[in-house]
Order: structure tokens, then C-alpha cells, then sequence
């Protein structure tokens, strides 16, 4: 995932303004390893800076991902963004339904695609949504023992590579 420093970098390089509030946009997503909803961050940048609005909260996270400098994927429960890959090149992803570990797939689907030839591609998302090994087994027990609170949670979200 990328850095504090390497997101107000890709915000500065695309010519934005880097403004106290973007810098803590940035490192809120260049420390947390998970996914945030555009209501975590608005929570979270609302206890610094009083009077900031959804909306502006909402703006921002669209231009940072436009810019490339976060990932923006749609769960069961709305969208959710984080900070973009370290890697180079062209890749998706499967996650973790319970933990939101996040495995790179090495290969781009849409070369397997048999699309119509007069049909130009501008963009494409491909996520699989599954359970990590550790939920998976957390969730078998979980059926088995039918306890209600018990929580079941994986590492910290870093993201891991497939082999």
C-alpha cells in the first residue's frame, strides 16, 4: 500500500493543493491497512477539524481516487476506499469478507474475456470476495459453537501475496 508521504506526493504531482486536511486524509490512509467508508473518515477527520462537511469529505476521496492514489471497492454494505497498491502494475484483488485481508491476483481476467471486437474497454474492475483461510475456519467454528458474540477477526489486514 502506499505511504503518507507517497499519496501527498501523487496529490501534489496531479497539481492539488496539499492542505493541512488533505495531509490527514493522507495519513489516515497511509496507516490504516484496512478499507474506510466515507462515514469512518468523516468521523475521524471531524474530531480535528470542527465544521468540515460529508460532502467535502466525500469530494476529496473521489479526487484522490481518481488520482490514483486510492482504491475504491464495493462491499455488500456501500463503498469503501483505501490506499492504493505499491505494486507497478496492472492487478485486482481478492478480499476477505470478515478480516478485509487483501491478496493481489497476479493475472488481469479481461485478457480471457471474449468480448465483442467492436466493443473499446476504458475500464474494468475485477474483485472476489471470499474468506482468508484463518476466517474460513473461524467461521466453520463459528456454525459449529452458534455462539452470537463471538468475534472473529485475522492478523492486522496487511496485504499478502499469492503464490
Amino acid at each position: 500500500m502506499l505511504t503518507t508521504e507517497q499519496i501527498i506526493n501523487g496529490m501534489s504531482e496531479n497539481g492539488l493543493r496539499i492542505t493541512d486536511q488533505r495531509k490527514t486524509l493522507a495519513k489516515l490512509f497511509g496507516e490504516h491497512p484496512g478499507y474506510l467508508t466515507a462515514k469512518d473518515v468523516y468521523e475521524y477527520m471531524g474530531k480535528k477539524y470542527s465544521g468540515l462537511s460529508f460532502d467535502t469529505v466525500y469530494r476529496n476521496l473521489r479526487v484522490l481516487y481518481d488520482l490514483g492514489v486510492l482504491e475504491q471497492v464495493v462491499f455488500e454494505e456501500g463503498i469503501k476506499f483505501r490506499a492504493s497498491c505499491n505494486e507497478e502494475h496492472h492487478h485486482h484483488h481478492m478480499i476477505c469478507l470478515q478480516c478485509q485481508k487483501t491478496y493481489p491476483i497476479k493475472f488481469c481476467p479481461m485478457q480471457v474475456t471474449d468480448g465483442p471486437e467492436d466493443f473499446q474497454v476504458v475500464q474494468h474492475k475485477f474483485e472476489v470476495f471470499g474468506y482468508c483461510k484463518e476466517c474460513a475456519k473461524d467461521t466453520t467454528t463459528l456454525k459449529k459453537n452458534t455462539s452470537p458474540h463471538k468475534t472473529n477477526s485475522c492478523e492486522d489486514g496487511k496485504t499478502e501475496s499469492l503464490s
